[in-house]
């Protein structure tokens, strides 16, 4: 038996649909383990690594099955030089039914296949309707140590790990497509896959992608853990890395030599870095040369123009000021000054021409009817439009900039402010806007592009907000205070609370029951908004799912 094994963990990130591109990635990084000395034995790499996760419904497509195994056979055939063997997560085909598994590729085959037992379904995972559950993995001999392999949701559960202990399994790796939520990463370190440890007695390899997918970001924050359950390596979050891990074989079992332990971020950074992965991501995968916002001089846009000036770098952001004669000088001067700090592109478009325009084209209409609402949705979408057009004419992707605090209770246009392609504050209440706006005037991100220093106006910050489509409008004219209603919509969104205990919590019932009322008719608008990063654990899109028409209100 093996004395000794040479690991290398590939944090890496991926492209969905991209078979060619990620296999020749993973032959780049495997590449990299060659010079290493000792020579590496095995390279391993995120779940589903060679077709992207998650792939959701194009896992089906029998030309994308077929495409995954051929990528999965030129791979194995790469190993036939001699080189490290690869543990390549991917899709399987057998017996009609379809898998999410690994293979371990050595010597120009496939030496050994193992598929997920446990399929989670929940949140944002919905694998029981789409993945065949696998039997209980047997472990796999490799270089003559027995290794089980736990495929991400197999290893939040004891059933598995303690399967592949029963069977000899002398030590664990573990392929994750972990998504990132606030508190996580230190919750899978501490709580859920130390304990596998603690239960096996075994040293587990924790290994995660970084990157962006859609509405999801993963961090990374891969690890390595010793069967007395001391961390022996932990890899940074949000950047891609090699370890090389270094096992040694004794009579207490296996071994990994101590390594770099790497600080991962803590609140309010974490948040940040996960708006700008997943912006900068979803921009360069579907390939636009930047991004469009309107920079109205308040909180919201000025946060998400920093956001993009983090993740794409200021020359790729283009701001626009659509003034309108509600429009303060205060936000004319706000906004370009934020402009100023962040080093980006600003131009003004006043609106009131299509105001007027739109004026006299209802004027006949509207002849019998005071001026409400209508008239502020009316000056939204025209910016909607306007910016839109900017859109379509230069290629840049339009950003939306609603908090979920607005989106939450419908504060937000149908087709006017809610018109775009993606939307970085899309799970983050509005205090948490205030708490990350503070964070990074004061701080530079480790991966963002953006400048040095402040890059919000102090005064933006600090004035009450207004959505300056009516004289002297502000936001508390229509909504509590946002300390108050982000409390109660923690309750009754994150917590599935009822009226009864959220007011319990020191809240007017009145005021609970108005915002249930309004969480709860604003669906529909919430079913037709665009995509927008995941931070807590019940963003609008995949992890809550509620009826449009919905007669129900909690007691």
């Amino acid at each position: 038996m093996t004395q000794q094994l040479i690991i290398a963990m590939a944090q890496l990130n991926q492209r969905v649909g991209d078979l060619p591109g990620n296999a020749e990635a993973m032959l780049e990084w495997r590449a990299k383990t060659i010079e290493a000395e000792p020579a590496t034995d095995l390279v391993v790499y995120p779940e589903q690594q060679l077709i992207g996760y998650p792939a959701e419904d194009l896992v089906l497509k029998p030309a994308f099955q077929r495409a995954a195994a051929s990528e999965l056979d030129k791979l194995a055939q790469a190993t036939s030089d001699g080189g490290p063997a690869m543990l390549v997560g991917s899709i399987f085909v057998e017996d009609g039914k379809l898998y999410n598994g690994v293979a371990i590729l050595d010597g120009g085959k496939a030496a050994a296949v193992r598929y997920k037992h446990e399929l989670p379904n929940y949140g944002t995972f919905d694998e029981k309707r789409i993945f065949a559950s696998g039997s209980l993995p047997e472990p796999v001999e490799f270089r003559g140590a027995k290794i089980g392999l736990p495929i991400c949701e197999d290893g939040w559960l004891p059933k598995v790990s303690g399967h592949l202990k029963e069977r000899g399994a002398e030590l664990l790796i573990s392929v994750n497509g972990s998504p990132y939520e606030i508190d996580k990463d230190e919750h899978r370190l501490t709580e859920v896959f130390a304990e596998r440890v603690k239960e096996t007695g075994l040293p587990l390899l924790f290994l995660n992608r970084v990157g962006g997918q859609d509405e999801l970001v993963f961090d990374g924050c891969s690890f390595v853990l010793n069967g007395d359950g001391r961390a022996a390596q932990r890899l940074p979050d949000w950047s891609e890395e090699l370890c090389i891990t270094r096992w040694k074989h004794a009579k207490a079992g296996w071994h990994c030599d101590a390594g770099a332990l790497s600080t991962w971020q803590e609140h309010p950074e974490d948040i940040y870095s996960a708006m700008i992965i997943g912006l900068r991501d979803y921009v360069d995968t579907n390939r636009f040369p930047g991004v469009v916002l309107g920079l109205s001089g308040g909180i919201d846009s000025a946060l998400c123009a920093a956001i993009a000036a983090d993740a794409l770098g200021p020359e790729r952001v283009w701001c626009v000021m659509l003034p309108s004669r509600f429009t303060s000088q205060e936000s004319l001067d706000d906004a370009a000054e934020c402009a100023a700090m962040i080093g980006c592109k600003l131009d003004t478009i006043p609106i009131m021409p299509a105001v007027e325009g739109f004026d006299a084209m209802l004027s006949g209409s509207f002849a019998d009817r005071e001026v409400d609402i209508t008239e502020e949705n009316i000056q939204s979408r025209i910016r909607g439009v306007t910016l839109m057009a900017l859109s379509n004419k230069f290629g840049h992707m339009l950003l939306t900039t609603g908090n979920k605090s607005e989106m939450s209770v419908g504060y937000a246009t149908i087709y006017g402010d809610m018109a775009g392609g993606y939307n970085p504050l899309k799970d983050a209440y509005k205090m948490t806007v205030f708490a990350v706006s503070k964070w990074r005037n004061k701080h530079r991100p480790r991966i963002g592009l953006g400048p040095d220093g402040p890059v919000i106006p102090e005064n933006i910050i600090t004035k009450p907000p207004s959505a300056e489509l009516r004289p002297d409008q502000k936001d508390s004219d229509s909504l509590p205070p946002y300390e108050e209603l982000d409390d109660i919509l923690l309750g009754l969104v994150e917590q599935e609370l009822g009226v009864d205990a959220v007011t319990r919590r020191g809240h007017d019932r009145a005021t609970v029951e108005r915002i249930e009322r309004l969480l709860y008719i604003a669906e529909y608008k919430r079913r037709q908004a665009p995509p927008g990063v995941k931070l807590g654990s019940k963003n609008f899109g995949r992890d809550r799912r509620y009826p449009i028409s919905n007669a129900f209100r909690s007691g």
